[in-house]
């Protein structure tokens, strides 16, 4: 194993994460998000902030793969996914993220990267206006798409997310679809995304994925995902969505910026 486990992670230390992922998976599944920032966030405030960055990423996306999943299918079944939509930009991102997760970036580089990009999704939903309808939305240009896919993959595979903190505010800053219809469009992209990242890392020949960690933080995310997707794609008015976008990506900012400093 590349990387040794902490020395030693007590049974109640685990059961906290395991809970705090939890809310983390409800929250950003809401959102059609897979939460990959959120426990990336997470685990840097635990004794696996010891690991390596590499380590986090690769964990990372592994619980993004069950929530995305989870997301998609909720968001897909109430009928918020539109195909052409999520197809331009999956398959401009899939080479690009499999690129990102073979390279590696870690520590300082690592660190602000995902700040900044974040800091950055969160402040321009924010002061984006509110208002979504179907009258609104439209059409998606190809030609910026295409650059737009590539670069979120690319992205994403290097700081270690699947994407959705990037593609969610671009459908709806450029009002190229609807809170929900964007859920649904992120979830499938972070999906394909995490795979790709974590294909490309694992041929790269640093594969430090432990199932017994996986094992309890997966269930935990596998609860708060149904959970929260089921909530965000039926129960949730399009403007509550927002807004739970909103603060996810605000938080998720905060607390890289407060790891940094």
């Amino acid at each position: 194993m590349l990387f040794p486990p902490p020395e030693c992670v007590l049974g109640t230390e685990e059961v906290l994460i395991a809970l705090a992922l939890l809310v983390v998976a409800t929250l950003y599944s809401s959102v059609g998000h897979g939460g990959a920032s959120g426990y990336l966030a997470i685990l840097s405030l635990t004794s696996f902030a010891s690991m390596e960055d590499l380590w986090l990423k690769q964990h990372a996306w592994s619980l993004n793969l069950i929530v995305a999943a989870i997301a998609f299918y909720h968001y897909q079944r109430a009928g918020h996914h539109i195909p052409r939509m999520s197809r331009v930009f999956i398959l401009a991102s899939i080479p690009m993220a499999f690129a990102g997760g073979y390279l590696l970036v870690e520590g300082y580089v690592y660190d602000v990267l995902l700040s900044v990009t974040l800091v950055w999704a969160s402040f321009r939903l924010f002061t984006a206006s509110s208002e979504y309808d179907e009258v609104s939305i439209q059409e998606i240009p190809i030609s910026k798409a295409v650059p737009a896919g590539a670069g979120i993959g690319l992205l994403s595979g290097i700081v270690g997310v699947g994407g959705g903190i990037f593609l969610s505010p671009l459908l709806l800053l450029k009002r190229w679809a609807t809170p929900k219809a964007a859920a649904a469009t992120a979830a499938l992209f972070i999906w394909v995304n995490s795979a790709a990242a974590l294909t490309g890392s694992y041929l790269s020949g640093e594969w430090v994925v432990e199932t017994d960690t996986l094992a309890p933080f997966g269930t935990a995310v596998l609860i708060g995902g149904f959970v929260g997707s089921r909530l965000g794609s039926d129960l949730i008015p399009q403007r509550t969505v927002r807004i739970f976008l909103v603060v996810v990506l605000m938080l998720a900012a905060a607390r890289r910026v407060l790891l940094i400093v």
